[in-house]
């Protein structure tokens, strides 16, 4: 598998595994630039969740989430601002998750994920 497939693959699984949460979808792979996109955006109750998707097929060079760095959370805050900015609805509270995700060739993926992240 190539690391758009193995990508695209990750996001559909985070995707059915917050379904199963509870979450409604509301959009994926929404783009604010070339450079900012943000993986799935999600709701629950009253908040919206800008969740970032990271998968890998192994983690000998560290786990998927320790991929996410300052940089990237900032580029998914500023998206997160602009989506909110020119969608009809009004939420009064948004957070950024981030769900790992570990693909074992013999066993189910390991889903991992972590609400709110601060940066």
């Amino acid at each position: 598998m190539t690391n758009k497939t193995i990508g695209k693959y990750g996001e559909q699984l985070a995707k059915n595994f917050l379904i199963k949460k509870g979450f409604k979808i509301l959009e994926l792979n929404y783009r604010y630039s070339r450079l900012a996109e943000i993986d799935i955006i999600a709701q629950k109750d009253d908040t919206i969740h800008f969740v970032e998707v990271k998968t890998r097929t192994q983690s000998i060079f560290g786990t998927p989430l320790e991929a996410i760095n300052q940089t990237k959370l900032k580029s998914i805050y500023k998206c997160a601002l602009y989506y909110m900015q020119n969608i009809s609805k009004k939420y009064k509270k948004y957070q950024i998750d981030a769900i790992g995700i570990i693909l074992n060739k013999n066993d189910e993926p390991k889903i991992t994920y972590i609400e709110n992240l601060a940066f």
